[in-house]
């Protein structure tokens, strides 16, 4: 990012604990002017912890995306947050989050024990928040779902819902069932989601062509276009630094 009023860091969980966090990270607005964001879908769960000059500390989770979402970092912001993969949701948190599908949720004061002055050093916010998952933390015994995930995610959400079937000896019907209930929305759907996700090293590069197991270079646009609001080279160019989540890779 080229924006010096705007500061974002990001990290990866504990190894112990990669198979549910994605990673964790922090944004900061340290202006007095508003910043214009585009957030695209990614397949992450995001629970954030912020405050500003015109909105108390609180604590909120992010469902699952299936569009972009024009939103804006109000002046003098602060987010530290954590992003989830999907088993967290189980397995941590032990909810359903099909209610909020591009939305939010308000938590408790004082979620987790995490209060505003943890908001100050990002190293003692990871390793507290760290530390209190794992407090939360209850290992999953299906076999099934610890395979499908696995698949999921190093797949990058290449593979078919049926050949995600197959591997797993677990009906799609069935599987979609637990998706939609848990989640909010079908596996083909959160697949795609990864997918476009994947794309988004290649479009920073200037790769504005499928590798990701699309149809054709029309499918590609489309899927993109659908995704984000604008087409891969409109993305690519990523004016005003609008995409964080493109903006974050190309500051790497």
């Amino acid at each position: 990012m080229n924006d010096s009023d705007i500061t974002y860091k990001i990290t990866a969980p504990e190894r112990s604990l990669s198979d549910f966090v994605d990673s964790l990270w922090m944004l900061e607005n340290h202006s007095d002017i508003a910043k214009d964001l585009v957030v695209v879908p990614d397949g992450r769960i995001d629970l954030f912890f912020s405050f500003s000059d015109t909105k108390p500390f609180h604590a909120m989770l992010m469902g699952l995306e299936s569009e972009p979402t024009q939103t804006t970092l109000s002046p003098k912001t602060v987010i530290y947050a954590v992003s989830f993969k999907l088993p967290a949701i189980e397995y941590i948190f032990n909810i359903s989050i099909s209610d909020i599908v591009n939305g939010t949720q308000l938590l408790p004061g004082g979620f987790w024990g995490i209060e505003k002055s943890d908001l100050i050093k990002f190293e003692g916010f990871c390793q507290k928040v760290s530390d209190k998952i794992k407090e939360n933390l209850h290992f999953t015994t299906d076999l099934r779902k610890q395979k499908l995930f696995q698949l999921i995610y190093s797949s990058k959400g290449a593979l078919s819902v049926e050949e995600l079937s197959e591997q797993v000896h677990w009906s799609s019907r069935q599987i979609n069932r637990y998706f939609k209930s848990r989640f909010g929305m079908p596996l083909k759907t959160y697949c795609n989601i990864l997918r476009f996700r994947a794309s988004f090293h290649h479009i920073a590069e200037g790769k504005l062509f499928p590798e990701h197991n699309f149809a054709d270079q029309a499918h590609f646009i489309k899927e993109i276009k659908r995704l984000s609001g604008v087409k891969p080279k409109d993305l690519y160019k990523n004016k005003n630094d609008r995409f964080l989540q493109l903006s974050a890779l190309t500051k790497k």
